[in-house]
């Protein structure tokens, strides 16, 4: 009996395949160097999980699909986007298991490695892609397309999914279609504008006491400052941002991703505010991945190029602030105020944004 369960989840698991998956070549070349295995399953177990990473995009994606997000997908979509997270976050940690490798033997190793590199990882490519990083916001690292180093079908599988909305995109979209911005008697950003102008209005009025340079410095700082708010309620100075790279994503979704920051107690917006975090937080991981990743290599190979040709640490600690993705997102706080200065909402956008029994038992 135990050898037929043995053989059931060994079938089930394919171990057969995924035990036997691991060919050192410097045994193959009659100079095994023992720390090849680590390196080899490392690598073999960051392709499993960025399998699955891509695996919870396919849904996630798939419910932001609609022009229309089901209110019920909310729930799922966090679960998975929490997934990512702490996929990534054990990915990073990962990085202690493979530092546990001295340089002397991925050097006597290295050798047998050819051209391959991480960089061919088509999957992880393939993640970042889906994720909203666009072919021309990557650093160049070939003198070419980052995918014209991939096998002929791997190259195929990006340049078909290119042809699809990111998350990025659909995140966007779907900030850009909330609710309760922008109604007849109500509007977020003029009341959010007004609260701004009041702060400022009340620091000029603290500049009484000042004179000569120090009153020059504080009003054009408060100038700047008020400059500054105006980049995020006014249409043409957005678009000039987004011109100029400033911004990504969508002045409507911008304004909305604010709302939701800073209304984030009520309950209607619990669920998006933390969708937001969720977000943030896998751009954090991937930016923290790729920055342990460069002292890494550093670690290995110093300053020099890396596997596969290209110029490893350097373009990798480039990688780690021009690959962002959601840096919009980040930006946002350059646009908080004190929770005491927020503009109270109306009492019937409020009560919308409540659930139903809550709002009929304060009415009681």
């Amino acid at each position: 009996m135990a050898n037929k369960n043995w053989d059931q989840y060994h079938d089930y698991e394919g171990l057969d395949k995924l035990l036997t998956a691991q060919n050192l070549r410097s045994d193959k070349a009659g100079n095994p160097v023992h720390d090849e295995m680590l390196f080899i399953i490392f690598h073999q177990v960051y392709e499993l999980w960025f399998k699955q990473i891509l695996f919870e995009l396919d849904d996630i994606q798939e419910r932001f699909s609609s022009n229309v997000v089901d209110d019920r997908d909310m729930q799922p979509v966090l679960g998975y986007l929490n997934r990512i997270a702490k996929i990534l976050h054990n990915l990073v940690s990962m990085m202690d298991i493979l530092e546990t490798m001295p340089p002397q033997a991925f050097v006597d190793f290295r050798q047998y490695l050819g051209t391959a590199s991480g960089f061919q990882s088509w999957q992880f490519r393939l993640v970042e892609m889906r994720l909203g990083l666009r072919r021309e916001d990557r650093v160049s690292v070939f003198h070419g397309e980052f995918d014209d180093e991939l096998r002929a079908e791997s190259k195929k599988t990006i340049k078909d999914a290119e042809k699809y909305p990111s998350l990025f995109d659909q995140i966007d979209g779907w900030l850009s279609r909330t609710p309760f911005i922008d109604n007849q008697d109500y509007k977020f950003w003029e009341e959010y504008r007004n609260a701004i102008h009041n702060i400022l209005d009340e620091r000029i009025k603290e500049t009484q006491s000042l004179s000569g340079d120090a009153l020059e410095k504080e009003l054009k700082t408060i100038e700047k400052t008020r400059q500054k708010f105006s980049g995020i309620f006014d249409k043409e100075k957005h678009a000039e941002a987004q011109e100029n790279g400033t911004w990504r994503m969508s002045l409507k979704a911008l304004q909305a991703a604010l709302f939701i920051t800073v209304y984030s107690k009520e309950p209607i917006l619990q669920g998006p505010n933390q969708l937001l975090k969720l977000i943030t937080d896998i751009d954090s991981l991937l930016a923290r991945w790729r920055y342990r990743h460069a002292l890494m290599v550093q670690r290995m190979v110093g300053m020099g190029a890396g596997s596969g040709g290209s110029s490893g640490y350097d373009y990798l600690m480039r990688t780690v602030e021009n690959h962002r993705i959601f840096s919009d997102l980040f930006a946002l706080s350059n646009f908080l105020i004190p929770t005491q200065a927020l503009p109270a909402l109306p009492d019937e956008i409020s009560q919308k944004m409540s659930y139903n029994y809550s709002s009929e038992e304060k009415a009681a």
